[in-house]
C-alpha cells in the first residue's frame, strides 16, 4: 500500500496568521500522517529521509510511542508534531500535553469534514486551559469559510484543503474592520475605535 495512503492531503502552501502579525503563505514543510490502523500496532512512521523531513503524528499514536528513543530523537530534532482529532480528551491528557510544550514544535487540530467544528473548542482549549504559546495549525477539511472563526478560537495557521485558493483566503482577514466579541487575538472594537473608524 502506498505511503501517501495513509497522509491526510493539505495544501502546499501553509497560510500564516501569527497573533500580532499579518497573514502570510509559506511553504508547507510538514506531511500530515494518518496513522492507519490497518497495518496494526507496529505501523511505522513514514520516511523522514526523502522528501518532507517533518511529520504530524496522531495524539493516540503519540501516546503509545513517545518513549521510543529513534521518536525522541526525532521530536528533539523539531521533526515531530502531534495532531489532535476530534475525539481526543485531551483534558483527560493534561500531563502529556503539559510535556509536549517543551517537545512539539507545532501541535494541529483535525477537521474530518467542514460541518464538524469541534476542532475549534480544540484550539480554544490549548490557548486558555493549557495557555499553549506555539503554533496551532487546522488541518484537514480545512476551507475559506473557517478562517476567520479559526484565528479568532487560537488557530494561527491554516493547512488548506488542497483545492482552496490562497490568493482568496489572505483576503479574508481584511474583510472586517470591527469586532463585537473578545478573542484569543485580542478585546473586542470599543467605543473609542467604533468613532475612529467612522471619523
Amino acid at each position: 500500500m502506498s505511503a501517501t495512503m495513509h497522509m491526510i492531503a493539505a495544501h502546499d502552501q501553509i497560510l500564516h496568521f501569527p497573533k500580532d502579525g499579518t497573514p502570510s503563505l509559506v511553504a508547507n514543510e510538514w506531511l500530515i500522517w494518518s496513522g492507519s490502523q490497518d497495518e496494526g500496532a507496529n505501523f511505522q512512521l513514514p520516511d523522514l529521509e526523502h522528501g518532507k523531513q517533518k511529520v504530524l503524528v496522531p495524539f493516540t499514536w503519540w501516546i503509545s510511542h513517545h518513549h521510543e528513543a529513534d521518536i525522541q530523537a526525532k521530536a528533539k530534532n523539531g521533526q515531530i508534531g502531534v495532531w489532535f482529532a476530534t475525539d481526543d480528551d485531551i483534558l483527560k491528557h493534561a500531563d502529556v500535553i503539559e510535556q509536549g510544550k517543551t517537545v512539539w514544535p507545532l501541535v494541529a487540530a483535525h477537521f474530518p469534514i467542514f460541518r464538524d467544528g469541534r476542532s475549534f473548542s480544540t484550539a480554544a482549549l490549548l490557548r486558555a486551559r493549557f495557555q499553549w504559546t506555539g503554533e496551532i495549525r487546522a488541518i484537514g477539511d480545512v476551507l475559506i469559510d473557517q478562517l476567520l472563526q479559526g484565528a479568532r478560537v487560537g488557530f494561527d495557521s491554516f493547512a488548506l484543503r488542497p483545492d482552496q485558493n490562497t490568493s482568496i483566503a489572505l483576503k479574508q482577514f481584511d474583510l472586517f474592520a470591527v469586532t463585537t466579541q473578545n478573542s484569543w487575538r485580542g478585546q473586542r472594537t470599543t467605543r473609542a475605535s467604533l468613532s475612529e473608524l467612522s471619523a
